[in-house]
């Protein structure tokens, strides 16, 4: 496949619909962001910030607070509806949060409060993330895996520090904050003269420093690169000062980052914590600064603050300091002379109830009217980490590269430093062309990026496999037939949590990067060789790097030229609900990793079919029926892979409120994105693999085709991922979707030569065909269900997902149409007209379903909200059919309102209503966008689809 970010050719057809969305889309793009930096009141536009992108003012505030939807949210009549449930859930919920002191899979008592302060995360895929706020600040923490920590912590700031003449004339936090601790330091930065703006993987903040005629443009990168399997996996952030001077003569300019050693958590009073400055060198290329040892008992972990040292750049630190006390030592430190005092060794290890914090600070002389750079790094470094119940240790994915002993943050500060450039150039070239064609909105481009957040801040979590895994370890005897699982799974990972035994980790503890441990390449202040943490976080005197003895924290050789290790990794469907892997809401987001990092999708489905092949027989009891079932049948695709809080892979289906076995969706997803993958992907071997699992999920939803029809049947519940809206008899969503999957079953037949299995669905097909148009076609649109009850005609906006998967896989014409073309663009035009119109002015997206009468539809919980997945899946399958300026329509609402109204950003809810409320922040879904850059391709293409895959001989 090519790179997703391909450019879209302008097009002879539909040249009047483009010129009238490009008009529309200009004149929005130059109106709306208005309100967010009207407020700035500098000049300054920053030096090489990206045109578009999310921007605001510092001093802006969200006018609109919302807040989660509760219990007093909840309809009376939904009330007397579910009392059983209300009760079940109750007494489950008591006994997992008072009782077992464990989180809730979904906390429906105590949800995330909005606080609309977020900006881009820092850190690659799955070694955990360290959100920065739009005002700078550092207050959104994911380095437990799956677990989040939401605080601001008041010492993790920037501080300049300008000199004159020998004369500190300026030093300033570069915060708006005035807090009450650290009261020695000059707070409260004008908000007025300056701006943030996010262009996902990167950020910029702009200050124009008052009366001083100096700019600072701090640029944000973090290692997230298409394609990427390496440095995209790092646990680093790299921040780049450009200073641009406008006085007429020189300035001394100094930039101090400060940090505490923890993440604002109770576990940073628990003692036994310490600094340590180090430097690094290799080929040339010198980094300083301080390692912050955080030895908590479980998962402990290295945060190292660092700069780049160059030809007129100096590097001074501060290697401990009270972040609780007025913090005077240090700013007259800094204030002095623009320097640090650097004082050489270890700190003191912390007391029970004491914090402490360090600093590290760049500086450089900058020529009057000229220009310099300065370059520092975060990086954080935990190589081993525990679940929940603390049954597995597993090791991430960049131990592979760097070690697993955990003394890698030196490592990872320099590789950051010295390699930012090249991930730079490497964004550029993938988001370039979308960014520079001018058919294309503004806000849609930032959407597009921006939204890509999640696949770093979702929890996620990638993670190496024992090197003596074999095949058998990975599947199962039930799933034998899957022959190039372990191959797959060694060189790209999976979207899974790994199973370690601890016995299987032992070995020499190792240094990545090709360290040495000669002092002259890595050691402390006074160069004395590096004292590692691993050692002392033990409890342990630290030992020389290069004499070390053996520690708790065990260590995989690392990796020998022509083998490779295996790796897993795993995603929530959102911050608020703990379950990795959610598959029906995964079903949205995969076009994101499809379309960028392919392999892991393809490791992901892997994963899946394992479990699809196996079960696990314990009993429960289902909360919303208080019906006892299986936790997982066989040849049935599980709803999720588990619950960071207990052992995922090994417990599968943390979601305990249906029993999924039952749901129609989930077979029906998995072989959807079997053919999209493979369609995407041509990879042959995939699709033979998958094949037989395609064939088992597709038996097993077989049996919900009650009457015979070639037309599956809902069964009177919310039995699809609508989990709280009714469906019953044929319905458009879920017999949409069967009827894709029965087309794709058709198409791999015929590609892999299954002759038999594809007259089988073809059959299907034209029976299920005859019957969807006969039960839910009403002349204008589908029908929701077929069951006549008062809500059976309502129009959901999502009714139209099986074609949205048909149309990306270059199946919705000739012989494998599957719904009349004139059907689906009625349908539409009917959701636009009533959904989106409709719904509070057209402004933000498509509500799920409306009454044909115009009034959304209250019959639950979820038919009345706006889901911003849902919503930018359903503008895909617009510009799909040709409708694309009211896809653009439809699409701009949700940005508007999650973005620019509501200050959701890097928070995007799965839902939210069109006053008062929203549900579950930070959601997997709105990966989906992903989908519309796809039909954009396809559509600007002069071909319908790319060329067809040959045919697969059916043979190993």
């Amino acid at each position: 496949m090519e790179a997703a970010a391909a450019p879209l050719e302008r097009r002879s057809e539909g040249t009047a619909m483009a010129a009238a969305l490009e008009r529309r889309s200009e004149g929005t793009a130059t109106a709306a962001p208005a309100p967010l930096e009207r407020l700035y009141e500098g000049t300054a536009p920053g030096r090489g910030v990206a045109a578009a992108g999310w921007r605001l003012c510092l001093a802006h505030r969200f006018e609109e607070p919302r807040q989660p939807y509760g219990a007093g949210d909840v309809p009376f009549r939904d009330v007397l509806r579910h009392v059983g449930l209300a009760l079940r859930y109750f007494r489950w919920w008591y006994k997992k949060t008072r009782i077992e002191k464990k989180s809730a899979f979904i906390d429906l008592l105590c949800a995330v409060p909005l606080q609309q302060i977020y900006g881009c995360p820092l850190g690659g895929i799955g070694g955990g993330t360290i959100t920065r706020g739009w005002r700078g600040e550092f207050c959104r923490w994911q380095l437990n895996p799956g677990i989040y920590h939401y605080g601001t912590v008041i010492a993790d700031q920037f501080t300049v520090c300008l000199r004159c003449k020998g004369q500190t004339v300026y030093q300033q936090v570069l915060s708006v904050e005035k807090p009450s601790t650290l009261q020695g330091w000059n707070w409260g930065y004008c908000g007025h003269y300056a701006f943030y703006h996010a262009l996902y993987p990167r950020a910029w903040m702009v200050y124009e420093l008052p009366g001083q005629n100096v700019v600072l443009t701090c640029r944000q990168v973090s290692p997230v690169i298409p394609h990427d399997y390496k440095d995209s996996s790092l646990p680093v952030g790299v921040f780049i000062w450009e200073v641009e001077n406008g006085r007429d003569e020189d300035v001394d300019v100094s930039i101090m980052f400060s940090m505490q050693n923890g993440m604002g958590a109770k576990e940073d009073k628990g003692g036994g914590h310490w600094n340590e400055p180090f430097t690094f060198e290799k080929e040339g290329e010198r980094v300083a600064g301080v390692l912050l040892h955080h030895c908590k008992r479980v998962n402990p972990f290295t945060l190292a603050i660092s700069a780049r040292e160059k030809a007129g750049t100096g590097v001074t630190h501060l290697t401990a300091f009270n972040p609780a006390g007025v913090g005077r030592e240090v700013w007259q430190d800094l204030l002095h002379d623009g320097r640090l005092e650097s004082p050489p060794g270890k700190s003191s290890l912390t007391e029970k109830g004491e914090l402490t914090a360090a600093a590290v600070c760049a500086s450089c002389t900058v020529p009057a009217r000229g220009h310099r750079t300065l370059e520092m790094a975060l990086a954080w470094d935990m190589p081993c980490i525990h679940f929940g119940s603390k049954e597995k240790l597993h090791l991430r994915r960049y131990t592979r590269f760097f070690g697993s002993g955990g003394d890698a943050a030196p490592a990872l500060s320099h590789y950051a430093l010295t390699h930012y450039k090249e991930w730079e150039r490497k964004i550029e070239a993938w988001q370039n062309p979308i960014l520079e064609n001018s058919q294309l909105p503004s806000w849609y481009k930032s959407a597009l990026f921006n939204e890509l957040y999640f696949l770093t801040d979702g929890g996620t979590i990638w993670v190496e496999l024992p090197p003596d895994c074999c095949d058998e370890d990975l599947r199962g005897q039930a799933a034998a037939g899957i022959s190039h699982l372990l191959p797959v799974l060694r060189e790209y990972g999976r979207e899974r949590a790994a199973l370690l035994p601890e016995k299987s980790l032992e070995g020499p503890s190792r240094v990545g990067y090709s360290v040495k441990s000669s002092p002259d390449l890595l050691y402390i202040g006074n160069k004395t060789p590096l004292l590692t943490g691993a050692s002392a976080c033990a409890g342990k005197e630290p030992t020389l790097l290069g004499h070390v003895e053996r520690r708790t924290w065990p260590s995989f050789p690392l990796p020998v030229a022509g083998l490779t290790s295996l790796t897993i990794s795993l995603v929530l469907p959102g911050q608020e609900y703990r379950m990795y892997n959610t598959y029906d809401v995964h079903f949205y987001a995969s076009f994101a990793l499809v379309m960028l990092w392919p392999k892991l999708q393809i490791s992901l489905q892997y994963d899946i079919a394992i479990t699809v092949m196996n079960e696990d027989v314990q009993l429960r009891q289902y909360l919303m029926c208080g019906q006892t079932a299986q936790v997982k049948l066989k040849n049935v695709v599980p709803h999720d892979i588990g619950d960071p809080g207990d052992e995922p892979w090994q417990r599968v289906n943390a979601y305990l409120m249906h029993d999924t076995a039952d749901w129609k969706d989930l077979n029906l997803k998995f072989v959807l994105q079997v053919y999209r993958d493979y369609y995407l992907t041509h990879d042959s071997v995939y699709l033979r693999d998958m094949w037989p699992v395609c064939q088992a999920v597709m038996e097993s939803e077989l049996k919900f085709d009650t009457d015979n029809d070639g037309l599956i049947e809902n069964g009177g519940f919310a039995d699809q991922t609508y989990d709280a809206w009714v469906v019953n008899g044929a319905s458009a969503y879920c017999g949409g979707l069967w009827l894709a999957a029965v087309c794709m079953m058709c198409k791999m037949a015929e590609v892999l030569g299954d002759a038999k299995i594809r007259q089988k669905y073809m059959d299907i097909l034209n029976k299920g065909k005859e019957a969807f148009e006969r039960k839910l076609w009403n002349g204008k649109y589908y029908n929701y269900d077929s069951s006549g009850s008062d809500g059976s005609n309502s129009i959901m906006s999502d009714q139209c997902a099986g074609q949205w998967f048909l149309g990306a896989c270059g199946l919705d014409q000739g012989e494998f149409e599957v719904f009349p073309k004139s059907h689906i663009v009625s349908a539409l035009r009917t959701i636009f007209e009533k959904n989106v119109m409709s719904f509070a002015g057209g402004t933000m997206g498509a509500v799920n379903g409306m009454r044909p009468s115009g009034e959304p539809d209250t019959s639950s919980v979820q038919s009345n909200e706006v889901w911003v997945g849902v919503v930018y899946a359903l503008a895909a399958t617009m510009i799909q059919e040709g409708l694309v300026e009211e896809g653009f329509r439809t699409a701009e609402g949700c940005y508007r309102t999650v973005w620019e109204q509501l200050g959701m950003a890097f928070q995007t809810p799965e839902a939210y209503r069109e006053k008062k409320v929203y549900r579950s922040l930070a959601y997997m879904r709105p990966l989906s966008i992903w989908s519309m850059q796809l039909a954009l391709e396809r559509r600007a293409s002069q071909a319908p689809a790319p060329p067809q895959p040959t045919q697969v001989p059916n043979h190993p």
